[in-house]
């Protein structure tokens, strides 16, 4: 049976379709590849790249100029990334430039960021290898953070014991707090001592005021007024030295 021309039309649709999603496909995986522009080759070493993969992005001031095009393993200690960038970007990025290895958000995948490096360097040449920072190694926080959390529940079950001893009236200050007896002894004694105190200002006024009746007293009066004026001929006898250049001499 042939074909009749409803099914040929359909059938060269459905191919058409399927080359321009193919083609479509190939354009976006290409530009997102930098297939399809001019690009330039740079090399960054790492001693751990943390999961990263050929074909990851590269990224300069937060926008996408390349991707990861190469992973080697140098020596033991060192794995050398190589980074196709666009070349429109070359004259941004300097001989100090330098790379390094985040996440595309929270949980995304591995992404290299390159910084542009100093405005007085030159810019940077094909091939060139520059300064790859290390990534932050998880394993190692994580045991950091297990720490710091052992450390904050032994605190917490410290704190804990404590404030039970207290409530429960153990130690001085859980009677202090517990015990009604012991804090109105305690405010009675410092009623006392304030008592004392106000005594004794009372005693220093009156000592002040005696003071003061001695001075008017005719019998003392004379021993006051002597007392006085040879204080006055003292006073008056330093100046006079030190009018004239003299040091006064020392009793």
């Amino acid at each position: 049976m042939k074909p009749n021309l409803s099914q040929k039309v359909k059938t060269g649709l459905f191919v058409i379709v399927g080359i321009g999603i193919l083609l479509a496909t190939v354009f976006i995986i290409g530009n997102q590849k930098n297939m399809f522009s001019s690009n330039f080759i740079i090399h960054a070493n790492f001693k751990n790249i943390s999961g990263l993969q050929v074909g990851n992005l590269v990224r300069f001031a937060g926008i996408n100029v390349g991707t990861v095009d190469n992973i080697a393993i140098q020596n033991d200690s060192t794995v050398q990334v190589s980074l196709q960038i666009q070349k429109s970007v070359k004259k941004f990025i300097k001989q100090d430039a330098s790379a390094n290895i985040g996440s595309d958000g929270l949980m995304g995948d591995k992404i290299i960021q390159v910084s542009s490096g100093t405005s007085a360097t030159a810019e940077v040449k094909e091939n060139s290898l520059i300064l790859g920072k290390n990534p932050m190694n998880m394993d190692e926080v994580m045991v950091k953070l297990n720490g710091i959390a052992t450390n904050a529940e032994t605190l917490t079950g410290n704190l804990a014991d404590i404030v039970g001893k207290i409530n429960n009236g153990e130690g001085s200050l859980g009677r202090l707090i517990n015990n009604d007896q012991l804090a109105r002894n305690l405010e009675g004694t410092i009623n006392s001592t304030n008592e004392t105190v106000k005594s004794i200002k009372k005693g220093a006024d009156g000592f002040s005021d005696n003071m003061e009746a001695a001075k008017s007293n005719f019998l003392l009066k004379g021993f006051f007024k002597k007392k006085e004026k040879q204080r006055i001929a003292d006073s008056t006898k330093k100046a006079q030295e030190q009018a004239k250049g003299v040091q006064p001499k020392k009793n």
